[in-house]
């Protein structure tokens, strides 16, 4: 349990999923991604799979996620992706929660790598507040306009 909104963190591979939770997960994203946000594109991409999915919990029930990936080379980048809080659950600094836990294990699961993700341009100012920078001129994805955006390890120099 985490701060005055209390929540249990839950990282897991998708395989480690019971159907309930993998469809309780998968339902979050897709009523915010799709459905809120109406953008008519796969949110189920392939790629989860391959991730760890970051999981805030309240008595069992998903509040806030993300999808980490972790770096696909030596040098690369851990990667923070499809960062959602629950409808019901906003006002409550979740967003910040998830965030932060997600930075922590990406920082303990992947140590030195810088990380990376695609913000929507609009919250650039939000994950500006977690130490990471714009590193690409504004681009449409699933016509919703973003940026990518770049943390630095602990301990590593700022590209110039």
């Amino acid at each position: 349990m985490s701060g005055e909104n209390a929540y249990d963190v839950d990282v897991r591979g998708l395989d480690e999923f019971s159907a309930r939770d993998l469809y309780a997960l998968l339902k979050l994203r897709v009523d915010v991604f799709v459905v809120e946000q109406e953008c008519p594109y796969p949110e189920l991409d392939g790629k989860d799979a391959l991730a760890l999915h970051l999981r805030l919990l309240d008595g069992g029930v998903v509040i806030a996620a993300a999808r980490l990936f972790a770096p696909d080379e030596p040098n690369g980048e851990a990667r923070i992706g499809r960062v959602v809080v629950a409808p019901t659950h906003r006002g409550k600094r979740l967003g910040e929660a998830v965030m932060s836990e997600a930075l922590t294990v990406c920082e303990t699961r992947f140590p030195g790598h810088p990380i990376a993700l695609a913000a929507q341009s609009h919250l650039q100012k939000f994950y500006l507040s977690f130490g990471f920078e714009v590193v690409s001129d504004e681009y449409l994805e699933d016509d919703i306009p973003h940026v990518d955006m770049l943390r630095h390890a602990p301990g590593q120099p700022k590209a110039d």
